[in-house]
């Protein structure tokens, strides 16, 4: 019986090893391993006092995100791909700030695996991207993926996916509704079929949420989900005012009832 719990042991460790990380960037493919990172020059031990995945605070080994980008530039767009097809949409320049609130790609040890993010499920690894000093970066809890895959440059999502582009007319509120959605929900939902993500459920079709919601429903579900549907397999976090304050879900809410009245069947 030790043995073979030696030998699983040793096998999770020579897969956790073989994890392997790929960036598409504007200066070409490349994959990089556990080890690899692990042994990066810039590599560094960090504390992060209140991580989002774990809830506490955490201790990792990591690389400042910015050494790996090669050729990224400030007003560029990345895509943070996880395991899951969770698939977060980043701006490129907080992730290349050299202060203030600052990006690492932690790396998990297969010495010293992190903790499982519950009962059943896996850890946070073999790659999560946490931050430092977030809060003056105003960094929501959606940027930072967990068991991350593949980072990879792309064109902003209003070119990639113009369906999700409110109307020209939209007001403020709706306009800037459009950008708390991405950075909110297009990591784990679609709307009109567009989007990467392949995690949550469709945001418009067949229904808006803002049409099965009433009253100030929705809002309270936005931020604490268990509360109104209390159902364990529920994957969905509450959002605190700390990462979506009453006036920036407002916006969500403003947009996501405009783009019920704009909705777009796949390939129409």
């Amino acid at each position: 019986m030790r043995f073979l719990v030696a030998c699983l042991g040793l096998l999770a460790s020579s897969l956790l090893a073989a994890a392997e990380l790929n960036l598409e960037l504007p200066t070409g493919t490349r994959t990089w391993d556990s080890g690899a990172l692990l042994a990066h020059p810039q590599a560094r031990d960090i504390e992060i006092p209140a991580d989002v995945a774990y809830k506490r605070a955490m201790h990792y080994r990591a690389v400042p995100l910015a050494s790996l980008l090669d050729g990224v530039q400030a007003g560029d767009h990345l895509q943070v791909v996880a395991l899951d097809g969770f698939a977060a949409e980043l701006p490129a320049a907080p992730l290349l700030a050299q202060s203030g609130a600052r990006a690492w790609l932690a790396v998990e040890d297969p010495a010293r695996p992190w903790p499982a993010l519950g009962t059943g499920k896996p850890s946070a690894g073999p790659f999560y991207l946490v931050w430092s000093d977030p809060q003056q970066g105003d960094i929501g809890p959606e940027q930072w993926p967990f068991q991350v895959a593949r980072i990879r440059l792309l064109e902003p999502v209003a070119t990639r996916f113009p369906v999700l582009l409110p109307a020209s007319d939209a007001s403020a509120d709706v306009r800037a509704g459009f950008a708390q959605f991405q950075k909110n929900c297009l990591a784990c939902h679609r709307l009109n079929g567009a989007g990467d993500s392949a995690f949550g459920p469709d945001l418009n079709l067949p229904h808006n949420p803002t049409e099965y919601f009433s009253g100030d429903f929705l809002a309270r579900y936005i931020r604490a989900p268990q509360s109104l549907r209390n159902w364990p397999q529920g994957r969905m976090p509450g959002f605190s005012r700390e990462a979506l304050s009453d006036r920036q879900l407002g916006q969500l809410l403003a947009y996501l009832r405009h783009m019920a009245g704009r909705k777009v069947e796949p390939g129409r």
